[in-house]
């Protein structure tokens, strides 16, 4: 399975941006759907955004449509979150997961996580 690390969480105002990158290693990264899931304390994860091995083809749950663009580098390892007109409903722990062919983008599709990274938007 591929090791995964999340990095550029942070605090920032209701209408700010942050980029959150993730770095795989310990597998061949092109082979992997990659995806972006946030967890709320005592809620259910949500997978906010996805992205397919090429980076042909990505996923955006609804409620970051428009505010939020997920992209990878297959020569650095690495998959991005550029956040936009940050909301404090987006406030959470972004998580970094990979999977081979996953059927839905869902989280339990996905079996390698990283550790997460705090995103706090103050209003």
């Amino acid at each position: 399975q591929v090791q995964l690390v999340e990095s550029g969480g942070g605090l920032v105002q209701a209408g700010g941006s942050l980029r959150l990158s993730c770095a795989a290693s310990g597998g061949t990264f092109n082979m992997y759907a990659m995806a972006w899931v946030r967890q709320v304390q005592g809620k259910e994860r949500d997978l906010v955004a996805g992205i397919w091995t090429s980076g042909a083809n990505t996923y955006y749950a609804d409620s970051v449509k428009g505010r939020f663009a997920i992209s990878r580098d297959n020569a650095k390892n690495t998959v991005y979150l550029q956040m936009n007109s940050l909301k404090p409903e987006d406030t959470a722990v972004y998580f970094c997961a990979s999977a081979i062919n996953p059927r839905f983008w869902i989280p339990r599709e996905f079996d390698s996580w990283g550790q997460g990274t705090q995103v706090t938007v103050s209003s």
